[in-house]
């Protein structure tokens, strides 16, 4: 990887001109997706039915939703939480505390739209809004990335990331140069990070399922499934807020463009793609198929949730009696390695999971069309470069440990295929 004079760490995804060029096909690809899913053809990989024109993209009322949206999940945030979490330790030995109340927030959430249904809120209209509303999402997430930016330009070093202070404007901009923006007690990074995106893609998911019943008389089998499975995958999320405290995102990479155009806008407008693509191109789907999709499902969901669990027991308590029997290597850091269980059988296994539960969120699409499996494929690249990503910061971390352990567990994320 390449490294500019001055910087810290190698620079990732092609460097400033790298970087540069995700600035733009980000946003486009999100766009291109929010236009095919509703065109006739809906093909993947053809041009959009059409370019839309700035009076289609730009509505005052779709940024006052938008801000209204946001006000009321930094609300939910600050409300009194079932738990208060310390993160890792930083660079100058202190450690953060965050509010555990995500899932509280989801709750909460669904209370209120359920209320303003029953009291004649419009849900099934928000569909027709998704394009002003995406671009109402990147206007925002880019104008807030500069803000970032420069608030970062007076923080302290210590403050700063490892991988976000190359230098180079456009780099930093876009990986973001400090590691924990807050003010006072307000985390941007972390509210992000699980708030507005994952329980937005919930809302779009429902809305979708709200207009397809408003046009057939009822939700189809098929939006179900995907409004089921990926309301699971959510509230796991949430439920389990506090493991995103030692994940790559919070531990290592600063908050710029990257996390907050994709927290922002590329999770809720991308990940609802599956409904997206049912409310316009209803698909059969049988009972003995949607059984055979849930069992998919249900195998993904075991793997992900049994490797994470096992993972998060692990680091909280090796002594625990459900981890304390499991084989593991010394590093010098003075942490252990997991060599057996879950994390015996492959390096990520969580990642293999969620693989899994793409496929099934897609299965219900049918075969006749690739648009619907851009999730599993886009994920799919996601989580190698992601692991490709990791492996270069154990190695770093833990040298001859993690070599060790590279022998023990050969394969990344799939048993003899990868």
């Amino acid at each position: 990887m390449a490294q500019l004079e001055g910087s810290q760490a190698p620079l990732e995804f092609g460097g400033p001109l790298g970087t540069a060029a995700m600035l733009v096909l980000l946003p486009a690809t999100m766009f291109h997706l929010l236009l095919v899913a509703r065109s006739g053809p809906a093909r993947l990989l053809g041009p959009p039915p059409y370019l839309p024109g700035l009076e289609e993209l730009w509505s005052p009322r779709a940024l006052l939703l938008l801000f209204a949206w946001l006000g009321l999940q930094a609300v939910l945030y600050l409300l009194p939480a079932r738990k208060v979490a310390e993160g890792l330790e930083l660079k100058d030995k202190s450690r953060l505390r965050y509010p555990i109340n995500g899932f509280q927030a989801l709750v909460l959430t669904t209370l209120l739209m359920g209320l303003g249904v029953t009291a004649g809120l419009p849900l099934g209209a928000l569909p027709e809004m998704f394009l002003p509303l995406a671009f109402a999402t990147t206007l925002t997430s880019f104008i807030f990335s500069l803000l970032l930016y420069v608030k970062a330009l007076v923080a302290p070093a210590s403050a700063l990331a490892p991988g976000g202070s190359s230098g180079n404007p456009v780099y930093d901009f876009f990986l973001g140069r400090e590691l924990n923006p807050r003010i006072g007690s307000f985390d941007f990074k972390y509210f992000c990070e699980l708030r507005p995106g994952l329980i937005g893609w919930v809302l779009i998911n429902l809305a979708l399922l709200v207009r397809e019943a408003e046009l057939r008389g009822s939700p189809s089998l098929a939006m179900w499934l995907v409004n089921g499975f990926q309301l699971l995958y959510v509230g796991d999320a949430l439920w389990y807020e506090e493991a995103v405290l030692t994940t790559m995102d919070i531990t290592h990479d600063g908050f710029g463009f990257m996390l907050a155009f994709g927290d922002l806008a590329w999770v809720p407008f991308t990940y609802s793609l599956q409904a997206q693509f049912l409310l316009y191109h209803p698909q059969p789907l049988g009972w003995p198929m949607a059984l055979f999709i849930c069992l998919i499902q249900a195998v993904g969901y075991y793997i992900f949730r049994g490797a994470n669990s096992q993972k998060n027991t692990f680091r909280k308590n090796p002594s625990d009696p459900s981890v304390a029997g499991l084989e593991t290597i010394p590093t010098a850091t003075g942490r252990q390695l997991l060599v057996s269980g879950w994390w015996g059988m492959v390096r990520h296994p969580n990642y293999l999971g969620d693989i899994i539960m793409a496929l099934a969120w897609s299965l219900p699409c049918g075969v006749s069309h690739l648009l619907p499996y851009f999730y599993v494929l886009y994920f799919t690249v996601l989580l190698v470069h992601r692991e490709a990503r990791d492996e270069q910061q154990c190695l770093r971390k833990y040298g001859r440990a993690w070599r060790e352990y590279c022998k023990r567990v050969p394969y990344r994320i799939m048993p003899y295929v990868y």
